[in-house]
């Protein structure tokens, strides 16, 4: 009997060693399957127990009176298998709920996934149609013989299409931003060039509706010269947020009333990019109709709107205020407005931009001289594009500035044509995204690899109705210079190629 009992107490012993060291396992299994800090008592008790069962052992073999201890191993022993019972309960629960967090935000990325390929699906195909209607418009405006009835028309069918498109590009941006896929650049900008163009776009809106225009710029002396006021930053971002401001002021502003916009520089003029940078208050003041109070704080919320029936008396998606907001958000600015139900409003922004070096301030002069200077008459241009009516219009519009074209109705003919020609023919090349047999991305890859002294510096221009983020990037990462989104900007077009052919000639 007394043998049976020594092989127990050193069986048992051996048994609760093993429990312990799978038990120690157990709670680092379990601690990697989430958080369990505030958990990390309960989770140690069984470990207590265990550890006492086994000194339990240890007195029994010591003392060798097993029915001291018998209660209380039984004891312990039931406190142990509940404890263990419920624990392995709470562990279930714990991990299942985990897991089925992580089902869920599964099948939110796989939702986001869809809902990013069906809007870029979307996009593409509605830019398409587009691109001829928006192209075929552009020419017909440009006909000297064009009768005032018919130009007048095919001026409410270019602001109709740009307004869809409008439309359409706010659904992408917010997308964008929801998902986190807005690039935001930092390239060396002159803050004159961007006020000018944004000017001249709400200027042309002003005189249409019969409305006052003006703009002013503070913190210039009177030797700054315009190329002076250059920072990095990204251009196309604060362009995009002044035009949706003053656009908005614009279209709830009436006639006669005035849209004004004020430019407050600090740091920004010559002799003082080297410094901290540039800080820049843009404030955009209107006579419109104002902004009740109690919707002031939900202005820059998605889908808001002051009145249901202004989507009907004024259009719009909704969607301006809190892109804008956003796009401020990300380039470390804040925006802020205030108004008045019947007295207008003013919106002021405040951005602040990295400095800009003495060398790269001389080289957006070069550029900029060069841009102004250089004439497209002549260049021969290689372009890509699988649809007809586009290829059309394209070869059009680039004949309208005196250019040569070849057309490629794919990127493996385009690939050919580049190969066949000598070095230098080609001034630029043009290239679509999505085509049959080799899509633009291929070729571009293909044509940047090529042993000719022209194929690593022909400027390559992506133009396509591929516009997310992940298009601009696969354009990019194939050794594109530059990508433009369809429908094709005329005026945008010939300033790149004026850009990057003048640079390299």
């Amino acid at each position: 009997m007394i043998f049976i009992i020594d092989l127990m107490i050193f069986l048992g012993s051996a048994l609760m060693v093993w429990n312990i060291w799978r038990y120690i396992r157990f709670i680092r299994m379990v601690s990697q399957k989430g958080n369990w800090d505030k958990e990390k008592i309960g989770l140690q008790i069984p470990l207590v127990l265990l550890i006492g069962f086994l000194i339990g052992y240890v007195v029994v073999g010591v003392f060798g009176n097993p029915d001291i201890v018998m209660s209380g191993i039984l004891f312990f022993g039931s406190v142990f298998v509940f404890l263990m019972v419920n624990m392995i309960a709470r562990v279930t629960v714990h991990i299942q709920t985990t897991e089925h967090l992580e089902a869920k935000l599964m099948a939110a990325e796989e939702s986001n996934k869809a809902k990013t390929s069906f809007l870029s699906n979307m996009s593409h195909e509605i830019r398409t149609p587009m691109n001829a209607i928006i192209g075929i418009d552009t020419i017909a405006l440009r006909e000297p013989d064009l009768n005032e009835e018919t130009r007048s028309q095919f001026l409410k069918i270019d602001a109709s299409a740009r307004h869809l498109l409008s439309l359409i590009n706010d659904i992408l941006d917010m997308s964008r931003i929801e998902s986190g896929q807005m690039m935001m650049r930092e390239e060396p900008m002159v803050m004159d060039d961007v006020i000018g163009q944004v000017s001249s776009i709400i200027h042309t809106q002003c005189e249409e509706k019969g409305l006052k225009y003006e703009y002013e710029i503070h913190g210039r002396d009177d030797s700054s010269m315009m190329e002076d006021a250059c920072c990095m930053g990204d251009e196309i971002k604060v362009k995009q947020v002044l035009i949706n401001i003053l656009g908005n002021a614009v279209k709830y502003t009436p006639a006669p009333g005035k849209v004004s916009l004020i430019v407050e520089e600090q740091n920004c003029c010559a002799g003082k990019c080297d410094g901290s940078g540039c800080h820049v208050r843009f404030t955009i003041k209107d006579t419109g109709i104002g902004i009740d109070e109690e919707f002031l704080p939900h202005i820059f919320d998605t889908f808001s709107q002051e009145d249901v029936s202004m989507t009907s008396r004024y259009g719009g998606s909704g969607l301006g205020m809190a892109i804008t907001k956003n796009l401020v958000d990300m380039m470390g600015g804040t925006i802020s407005v205030e108004s008045r139900k019947g007295k207008g409003s003013t919106f002021t922004v405040d951005l602040d931009f990295k400095p800009l070096s003495r060398e790269a301030l001389e080289e957006i002069r070069a550029k900029h001289e060069d841009k102004n200077d250089f004439s497209l008459a002549g260049r021969r241009i290689l372009f890509a594009e699988d649809v007809e009516i586009n290829a059309e219009i394209l070869c059009d519009l680039l004949e309208l500035e005196d250019m040569e074209t070849d057309w490629a109705k794919d990127g493996q003919i385009a690939v050919d044509t580049f190969l066949q020609s000598e070095p230098g023919y080609y001034d630029a090349i043009i290239m679509d995204m999505r085509m049959p047999v080799m899509d633009g991305v291929t070729a571009a890859r293909i044509i940047r690899g090529l042993d000719r002294e022209d194929a690593k510096t022909i400027p390559i221009i992506a133009l396509t109705a591929n516009a997310f983020y992940k298009d601009i990037r696969a354009c990019l990462d194939a050794g594109m210079d530059v990508h433009l989104s369809k429908p094709v900007d005329a005026d945008l077009l010939n300033d790149t190629l004026k850009k990057m052919i003048g640079h390299d000639a």
